[in-house]
């Protein structure tokens, strides 16, 4: 071989053979280089955004650590070939802390959802640099400032999901460079402007929502260019011009939200051509005029049509009978209808839209006669709202095939007829609305008493006669009877005493006779009672005085006889009208000691005696009185004779001295005795110390129970059946030989200082009482344990749904539901019952002294009972001042963060501190922020947390959890439509966090006491569930 071919061979070699092997190796080094260097950069951004999480109540972060590759750490997905980080998903775990700027270096993630969470601050600028993010869903967190501009360096994004946070500024137009979304979600945040003619851009665009924000102006034309897209939400926003003509292009659309807009003008007559696709179309509460559109038949497949609070004319279209999917149909308060016989033959038509669960053409102006055809819509139907229109003729019976019905409002019209039996066999209703049809006859049939699930029932203002059946009795959920303005006779039956949940009675002008119901007592809910203009005789029941929670009372017009009864305990009382009967004797002095009393009237009676001239009293006018003239005394302005006792006072004040110096020797005397006794109590207990303790020592107070029985029934106090542990003791579940009941044992840990005192205290504390929202004791043991220790162990009813706790804050492992915005109202009303009843109903008022949710039990109907009375103390001579006339406490009572802040630096005890830990607990409940979460430092806490942000951001602090688990606040494609309804209950949210703010005020004089928060929460809970105004928009 010669030379030139070696050197041939050779370079062939090595370019062929060697230089491909030498690069491979290269290459195969660096990459592995480059892997190891992006692991590790990976797991340290990883690790600095756990370390500025400054709240993990459910330990997801614990796994990471090194003790696991961080691709096996928590809601962390790395890539099949490289270990790299992908995904990170770390959804509704309660974190909190800021959005951490780390993030930012992990340059191969393509999806980010930390939604559901608690993290505040602002978006980090640095995820700008996830050039392969596709997904970032940073939703229903706190999040403020402005959205990043730079946002439009993550060119491969296709969802981008910031809503239900609090941002601010204009909508950046680089968002229009983010030409791949599919998804863009900026709703329900404060963001400011005009709606950007960039968005156009993205021409890939499917789901677009921008609702709840302050966003002014036109839609922009290229709006047209969104082809693809299918959802568009714009509702609640100051939206201005005619319906978009940019929409008419997209005929894609599924979903068009456009309430409560500043859009007006017609809507064209072929409408309905355009969106072949539409499945929701939303435009209540604009200012859109002429006729509903018939062509939107021509949309075969909508679900929900909902345009009211409009101007619309003309009539709904015969044509939306051919809308077979249809289930939703709301036009109330327009101009539709003309006073005419035939305005409602279009009733007919709808018949075939066999899915209809709601028809709503209330508050319009329709006449005629309902159609006997009424009765064949849908039998799935669930509203039926035609009030506030010139309806006449009568209801027919036949309505009664309508089963499924829970609403049915047929007020404000011209009814005639009476009202038929079959009503009763509407059986799911919970709000039955015949009010106001002057003309109505007849009686009130007994078949109501069928609907026992009826709420509201308003009957007032008819023609109706007759008695009121004693079986509306079995309505035991009422909390509203109006059956005012009619011809009623007879007495009250017997049996509404069982209508415990009542709040309001309008009874006034009808001809009711007889002595006003003994029972009335029963009724502890009210708020309200009219029972005027009519004929009851006989005197004012005392049990009145039960119901603690009056805030007015009007019985004018009637023959009441007798003396004003004892209204004393009725510190909520604003208005009370007694005038036009026959009572007499003296002003009660109470009335003048009532804080809250802004009006009474008094006049035309048969009272005597001095007029009170303090309270109310020192402002007051001649009319409330007039037509009494055996009164006297009052303020000067009244012009009353003075009264003759004040003329022989001088002649009786030497006798009046003597009286004073008997007196005076009589208590020396029994002073001296009471010291002898003290004495001789305390030598006779001195001798007993020594002897052994007595079994039966809670003998007295409960039912005794052996050791031997609650070891069997616990297990043996096994592990398996410990349910927690609490200051003093252990509870176990358990199940009792004798009866086979399911029970809480709660063992005393008596080597902890104070257990046998907190065993007394409990006994003490609820060997009296009695009430529905108390944890009850069923039996309790104090003896010796099977080695001859000292054994104490109270058995409790078993509460199924374990404690408040558990369900605002659930460990990991378990599996509760969220809790919903109504259940957390309960839950709050049921507590504030709970304390009612110890600070101001029991003989001997008793202070918690330890309200935490902790405390708080729920039974298997999510009932709360307040529990854990160890630290309770007992007030005699009862003062809702802090530092006058209650025990001392004895260190700082209660827990850290709930305790009231005067505790700790050695205060009393009194009902006040009660009323902070019971705002706090408020707080937390709305907020789901426990008092000590580390979002709180030393400048900052849960009260003033929630104190800044109302009212206007009340809804940015409000539990996630909460609005995630309630079907009314869920964020769903139709949350749109239900803005009015979220805006008047969002309004009772912030009435329920004002009393949680007011009650955990730093300073005790500053609060509220029970008497004023528990007729407030009351109040608050029936206008969330059926407040006028909200019956005409109701969800579909």
């Amino acid at each position: 071989m010669d030379v030139f071919t070696v050197f041939n061979l050779h370079t062939f070699l090595s370019i062929h053979v060697v230089l491909p092997v030498f690069l491979f190796l290269f290459f195969s080094q660096y990459a592995a280089a480059a892997t190891l260097l992006g692991n590790e950069t990976d797991k340290l951004a990883l690790l600095g955004f756990k370390s500025e999480i400054t709240e993990d109540p459910s330990g997801v972060l614990a796994s990471w650590n090194d003790s696991v590759h961080f691709c096996l750490w928590t809601g962390v997905r790395c890539g099949l070939r490289q270990e790299r980080v992908i995904s990170l998903n770390l959804k509704g775990l309660r974190l909190a802390g800021p959005v951490s700027a780390h993030l930012g270096n992990l340059s191969l993630l393509n999806s980010l959802d930390l939604a559901e969470n608690s993290f505040h601050d602002q978006i980090p600028r640095q995820l700008s640099r996830l050039s392969r993010l596709q997904n970032l869903n940073l939703s229903f967190n706190y999040l403020g400032g402005e959205i990043p501009v730079n946002l439009s360096h993550c060119v491969n994004l296709k969802s981008l999901v910031l809503d239900h946070n609090n941002l601010v500024g204009q909508i950046p137009d680089e968002v229009g460079s983010l030409t791949r979304l599919v998804k863009l979600y900026l709703k329900n945040n404060n963001l400011t402007g005009v709606f950007p003619g960039s968005i156009g851009n993205l021409t890939s665009l499917q789901e677009l929502y921008l609702s709840f924000n302050n966003l002014e102006g036109e839609l922009p034309a290229s709006l047209a260019r969104l082809t693809k897209l299918r959802q568009l939400g714009l509702s609640v926003n100051s939206l201005s011009g005619e319906f978009p003509p940019p929409l008419y292009n997209l005929s894609s659309l599924e979903l068009i939200a456009l309430s409560h807009n500043n859009f007006s003008g017609n809507l064209r007559s072929d409408l309905g051509h355009y969106f072949p696709n539409l499945q929701k179309l939303y435009l209540a509460e604009c200012q859109f005029t002429g006729s509903i559109p018939s062509s939107l038949a021509n949309a075969s497949k909508l679900l929900q049509l909902d345009f009211p609070v409009n101007n619309f004319t003309g009539n709904i279209p015969k044509s939306f009978g051919n809308l077979g999917n249809l289930l939703w149909l709301n036009v109330g308060s327009n101009h539709l209808g003309y006073g005419k016989h035939d305005d409602l033959n279009f009733v007919s038509s709808l018949t075939n839209c066999s899915s209809l669960l709601t028809l709503h053409f209330g508050d319009n102006q329709y006449g005629g006669t309902l159609p006997h055809s009424i009765a064949n819509l849908s039998s799935q139907l669930q509203r039926l709202l035609l009030n506030e229109n010139r309806i006449g003729g009568s209801i027919p019976k036949e309505i009664s095939n309508l089963v499924n019905l829970n609403l049915l409002d047929m007020s404000y019209n011209n009814l005639t007829g009476g009202i038929p039996d079959s009503i009763g066999r509407l059986t799911n209703l919970g709000r039955l609305d015949l009010g106001n049809n002057l003309l109505m006859k007849g009686v009130i049939p007994s078949s109501l008493g069928n609907l026992t699930k009826l709420v509201y029932l308003y009957l007032g203002y008819n023609g109706l006669e007759g008695n009121i059946p004693s079986t509306l009795g079995n309505c035991n959920q009422l909390l509203r009877l109006d059956i005012a303005e009619n011809n009623l006779t007879g007495s009250i039956p017997q049996e509404l005493s069982a209508l415990s949940s009542l709040t309001k009675i309008y009874a006034y002008y009808n001809s009711f006779t007889g002595p006003l119901p003994a029972y009335i007592g029963n009724w502890s809910q009210l708020t309200y009672l009219d029972f005027s203009y009519n004929n009851f005789s006989g005197m004012i029941p005392q049990t009145l005085g039960k119901c603690l929670s009056l805030g007015e009372i009007y019985m004018k017009g009637n023959s009441l006889q007798g003396t004003i009864p004892d209204l004393e305990d009725l510190q909520d009382l604003q208005f009370l009208d007694l005038s036009l009967n026959n009572l007499s004797g003296p002003i009660p002095q109470f009335i003048a000691n009532l804080t809250s009393l802004l009006s009474f009237n008094l006049s035309f009676n048969n009272l005597e005696g001095e007029v009170p001239v303090t309270g109310i009293f020192s402002n007051v006018t001649a009319d409330v009185f007039v037509g009494n003239s055996k009164l006297c005394g009052g303020i000067q302005e009244l012009h009353l004779p003075p009264c003759v006792y004040q003329e022989t006072q001088k002649t009786r004040k030497k006798h009046v001295l003597a009286l004073k110096f008997i007196l005076i020797i009589v208590f020396v005397a029994s002073l001296s005795i009471l010291a002898l006794l003290v004495v001789f109590l305390c030598l006779r207990r001195n001798l007993k110390k020594d002897q052994p303790a007595d079994r039966s020592k809670s003998a007295n107070f409960y039912p005794n129970i052996s050791y031997e029985e609650l070891r069997n029934a616990t297990g043996g106090f096994s592990s398996e059946n410990l349910i927690g542990s609490g200051s003093f003791g252990t509870v176990y579940k358990g199940s009792l030989a004798s009866d086979g009941a399911v029970v809480a044992v709660k063992v005393l840990n008596l080597q902890h200082q104070g257990a046998s005192k907190s065993f007394i205290a409990e006994c003490q504390a609820l060997r009296n009482t009695r009430h529905r929202n108390l944890v009850k004791v069923i039996t309790a043991c104090s003896g010796s344990d099977y080695k001859g220790n000292e054994f104490k162990a109270l058995v409790f009813e078993f509460m199924q749904n374990g404690s408040l706790e558990e369900w605002l804050h659930p460990k990991a492992e378990t599996q509760r539901c969220s809790l919903t915005i109504l259940q957390r109202i309960h839950i709050i009303l049921d507590v504030a019952s709970a304390l009612h009843y110890l600070h101001h109903q029991c003989q001997t008022p008793m202070i918690h002294c330890d309200i935490k949710p902790q405390n708080i039990l729920l039974d298997e109907d999510l009932t709360a009972h307040l529990g854990d009375f160890g630290l309770v103390r007992l007030v005699p001579g009862f003062s809702i001042e802090p530092n006058l006339h209650q025990f001392s406490s004895l260190g700082v009572m209660g827990t850290i963060g709930y305790a009231a802040p005067e505790y700790g630096i050695g205060g009393k005890v009194s009902i006040l501190g009660d009323m902070y830990s019971f705002g706090i607990l408020i707080l937390e409940i709305f907020t789901g922020r426990r008092p000590t979460d580390t979002l709180f430092q030393e400048s900052s806490s849960l009260h003033h947390f929630v104190k800044t942000a109302l009212p206007d951001r009340a809804m940015k602090i409000l539990d996630k959890t909460a609005l995630n688990g309630d079907i009314m606040w869920k964020p769903t494609n139709g949350e749109e439509y239900w803005a009015t309804m979220k805006k008047e209950q969002m309004e009772c949210l912030v009435r329920i966090l004002e009393i949680g703010v007011a009650c955990s005020a730093e300073s005790p004089r500053d609060r509220l006491t029970m008497r004023q928060v528990y007729s407030k929460l009351t109040q608050i809970r029936e206008d969330f569930l059926g407040a006028e105004e909200v019956k005409r928009r109701l969800r579909p």
